[in-house]
């Protein structure tokens, strides 16, 4: 087996190395002490094709591999760990879920904008009472009618509170199975919808440079039709989305070792 580089690889791997000294190592430092999010510096990043890197070039992507995203991954995070959280959420977990469940017309009404950078959009899986642990979440979803009500909270959910965010995906118990077990569905939840709400979390010990937020939903109504993929399979949704999510991990604690030896 070839673990070698391609020639494409190797071009990214430089560019964004290149553009992470020269555009973010300036302004990381400040970043961080202030604990700012940075909307010139997440232009640039989108400039640069730093967002929708495994998406089709039909919804405005990059049309790389997934290797590719995670070198650039790697290296953003061997200058700062903050802006390497900003791209690697985006990707894996803002842009993953909507990519590869959405149906067309999500995909062609949210990627555009998600991979050019111009939006963000957050990945609502965890809570005060349930990490990882996506089968215990305790945030509902009924439904009345032809319209989604959810209620209930998350917590640490990035990219969720910026001023570009244009929505967030909510992991949400639709149900009870007939083993007893809840039902797990994802639904898409835009920014300014009535009893919607993003906070912004500050106090972090890391990653003060990136956008971090408590969502909370009370009585927030959307359509039927924002319910992504099939009822009931939220879970299976949630885990394949964090096993590229934790790829990219892996690729920010790799960069940031290089930067620091």
């Amino acid at each position: 087996m070839d673990f070698d580089l391609s020639m494409e690889q190797e071009i990214l791997r430089n560019s964004v190395r290149q553009f992470a000294e020269k555009e973010i190592k300036p302004v990381a430092k400040e970043l961080d002490e202030k604990e700012a999010f940075s909307y010139d510096t997440m232009s640039k990043m989108g400039d640069l094709g730093l967002f929708g890197m495994f998406v089709s070039e039909k919804y405005g992507g990059q049309g790389m591999d997934y290797v590719s995203y995670i070198i650039a991954t790697e290296e953003m995070a061997r200058v700062d760990q903050s802006h390497a959280a900003t791209v690697a959420a985006g990707n894996s977990l803002g842009i993953g879920p909507l990519y590869y469940f959405g149906n067309e017309e999500q995909k062609q009404k949210h990627l555009p904008k998600l991979c050019t950078g111009e939006a963000l959009w957050g990945f609502g899986l965890t809570e005060p009472n349930a990490g990882s642990d996506a089968g215990n979440s305790q945030t509902t979803a009924v439904l009345k009618g032809n319209e989604w009500v959810i209620n209930g909270s998350k917590i640490f959910i990035t990219n969720a509170a910026t001023k570009i965010t244009a929505g967030v995906t909510v992991l949400c118990r639709t149900g009870t199975k007939s083993d007893g077990r809840p039902e797990l569905s994802c639904i898409l939840v835009e920014a300014g919808t009535p009893g919607f709400a993003a906070m912004e979390m500050h106090g972090k010990m890391m990653w003060r440079g990136s956008n971090t937020a408590q969502l909370y939903f009370d009585d927030c109504t959307v359509p039927q039709e924002n319910l992504l993929g099939p009822r009931g399979h939220g879970f299976y949704q949630m885990m394949q989305t964090l096993d590229g999510g934790r790829l990219s991990i892996g690729a920010m604690g790799l960069g940031g070792a290089q930067g620091c030896f």
